[in-house]
């Protein structure tokens, strides 16, 4: 038997906190191996219990979810963890900045039952939860505070195709979107967008746009 995705849940609510658990442990697939109504107590905890994915919210007191997620999950970390941040408002101004600091995705506190389920599994198996048209609105709202990096970018590694590739995955396409834009399978667009990730070093589709953004590869 597959052991269960181990969740822990971060908010400070704790009304919020004992319905998300609830519906996590009604899963078979699924268990909550802890609880906390901080940042800091969320790192501290992640450190304990290695939960495979953190359901952390962004507004918290002692430490907000941005920092602890940055902790947890940001660049340099040696063993990150998978962050799923919710959040009350759509697209707010902390929403970019978590992804940023190493979130794997993020969902809205009203979200359905069934879409924080999706959400977490996703998260666990490693792919970014971030719907295309989402994405598209996520950047064309933060594009402009997203600055140049300094350092030299990574990409000369990559081919030009992938460098196609990846400008699309900036775009907000979804593979199949790709595919047909590229005129080549979906599979192939698979293969590059793993290639793309491994070459680049970075986790997920939410780390590949901001790269292509900061390293000016997409405007």
């Amino acid at each position: 038997m597959t052991a269960p995705i181990r969740v822990l849940v971060c908010d400070d609510q704790m009304l919020i906190r004992t319905g998300l658990a609830t519906i996590i442990d009604a899963q078979p697939d699924l268990e909550t191996v802890g609880e906390c109504g901080d940042g800091r107590t969320a790192v501290d905890l992640a450190a304990q219990l290695r939960p495979d994915v953190v359901v952390m919210d962004i507004r918290m007191p002692v430490l907000d979810g941005i920092e602890a997620t940055r902790v947890l999950a940001g660049a340099g970390v040696p063993h990150p963890v998978k962050v799923l941040v919710v959040t009350t408002f759509n697209l707010d101004a902390y929403v970019y900045e978590a992804l940023r600091a190493g979130a794997s995705g993020f969902l809205l506190k009203d979200a359905p039952p069934a879409q924080l389920l999706h959400g977490i599994r996703t998260v666990a198996m490693g792919a970014a939860l971030l719907d295309p048209e989402v994405t598209r609105q996520l950047v064309g709202r933060y594009a402009a505070r997203i600055r140049p990096t300094d350092g030299a970018p990574r990409d000369s590694a990559l081919t030009p195709r992938e460098l196609e590739v990846l400008r699309r995955i900036a775009d907000g396409l979804s593979n199949s979107e790709i595919a047909a834009t590229l005129q080549i399978s979906p599979e192939t667009v698979k293969t590059f967008v793993s290639r793309i990730l491994a070459k680049l070093g970075l986790r997920d589709r939410v780390q590949a746009v901001v790269y292509a953004y900061r390293h000016g590869l997409v405007t």
